[in-house]
């Protein structure tokens, strides 16, 4: 049953104001909101990268782009509190019924819900362990056992009573994207019925980023093992990354790679993973995009974050990282010796995307290594993802 003070509410105001792919995660929950809610207008307040998920979900009719400074975790933004106080105006010429914010279980709403306090929002919700006092008009606790994000955005907007059936992540490429790419693969004379295979070697967050040197050896072995044409991408920022892997993959591979870092905006981005037979990729924006488009995916998954919480959602997949016993420490730069990946051999990784695209597409035949020594067995946890 929809809780009464929300029944009536149609202007809504979601926030999200971490990452991309933490925006993406939360898109089942945003059409709950439009599912139950449907003369309510969504609003999405982001942060410039996640800003650009609501571009192809037609349940969001508004974003708004902030960077609010206790989601800064390299101390970029300058120390102005004039931005807040003009969010806090914008918020509030906006005339918002209701607000539901939405947080990672590490991460206080408190500070988004004193911003929409102060901005005259008069419905508040958001999961608090803490003490809200009434920042919060609805104050939810999840259960406590472990929970997938997909699963904790239903689980928050459930509690006011705002549901849906339709549990995959919300993500429509537009045609014209799908038609640049096409032509983009044109202009490298890569046929894209062909074996694609997409490989995002960066991430925002060190610690998750599996070492550039091994990313070359996987490249290389998916050329040799498929004779796929690998499609490296990245951010403007990870031009340099891209570079010098592809530099160092072996000389006969090199043609067979293409370096697309920087060049292609969020839409097409999207359409060129959509297409693509395989994505490869750390726990990062594009591994969600991949499940979102249901390109099966294996990531690469750095125990920085719990992997039963961020795996990927409701598509094939194939998680692989090393148990160790520092697993689950939010870290953002690995002060050891980055062994929850490290041990992840580009051997595995080459048989982990066999094994998942024998799964995934129909009379695929190529040759395994008559020598290959590894196993799949020898990955602490590979998982296999259900199709949706």
């Amino acid at each position: 049953m929809i809780d009464p003070q929300w029944r009536s509410a149609r202007r809504i105001l979601v926030v999200r104001l971490d990452n991309l792919g933490d925006v993406l995660l939360t898109t089942p929950a945003i059409h709950a909101i439009k599912t139950t809610l449907p003369n309510a207008e969504i609003t999405l307040l982001a942060s410039p990268v996640g800003a650009q998920v609501a571009q192809l979900n037609p349940d969001i009719h508004h974003v708004i782009i902030y960077e609010a400074p206790w989601m800064d975790p390299w101390h970029t933004l300058p120390q102005n509190s004039l931005r807040e106080y003009s969010m806090i105006e914008t918020l509030r010429e906006l005339r918002f019924d209701g607000a539901i914010i939405f947080t990672s279980f590490h991460q206080s709403p408190l500070p988004a819900a004193y911003l929409c306090y102060l901005a005259g929002i008069p419905l508040r919700l958001a999961a608090s362990i803490d003490g809200p006092g009434s920042l919060l008009t609805t104050r939810h606790k999840h259960p406590e056992r472990m929970m997938h994000e997909v699963e904790r955005g239903l689980d928050l907007v459930r509690a006011i009573g705002l549901t849906t059936d339709e549990q995959d992540l919300v993500l429509k490429v537009p045609n014209a994207a799908r038609g640049m790419i096409y032509n983009l693969l044109s202009l490298y004379s890569v046929d894209p019925q062909e074996s694609l295979i997409v490989v995002h070697p960066g991430c925002s967050m060190p610690a998750r980023a599996y070492p550039w040197e091994m990313y070359a050896r996987v490249i290389d072995g998916v050329i040799e093992r498929f004779g796929a044409t690998v499609l490296l991408t990245g951010g403007n920022a990870e031009r340099e990354l891209v570079a010098r892997i592809r530099s160092h993959v072996r000389a006969e591979n090199r043609e067979a790679t293409l370096p697309l870092a920087g060049i292609l905006p969020f839409p097409e981005l999207c359409a060129l993973i959509e297409i693509a037979d395989l994505a490869i990729t750390n726990n990062t924006g594009p591994m969600h995009i991949a499940a979102a488009v249901k390109t099966p995916v294996v990531a690469l998954f750095a125990l920085t974050n719990p992997p039963e919480q961020w795996r990927p959602w409701h598509v094939p997949y194939r998680q692989l990282y090393h148990d160790v016993s520092c697993r689950v420490c939010y870290s953002r730069v690995c002060p050891y010796e980055h062994e929850c990946l490290r041990l992840v051999t580009p051997e595995l990784v080459v048989d982990a995307a066999a094994d998942l695209m024998q799964e995934t597409i129909p009379g695929l035949l190529f040759m395994h290594p008559a020598d290959n020594e590894h196993t799949l067995s020898e990955v602490a946890a590979t998982n296999i993802g259900e199709v949706a």
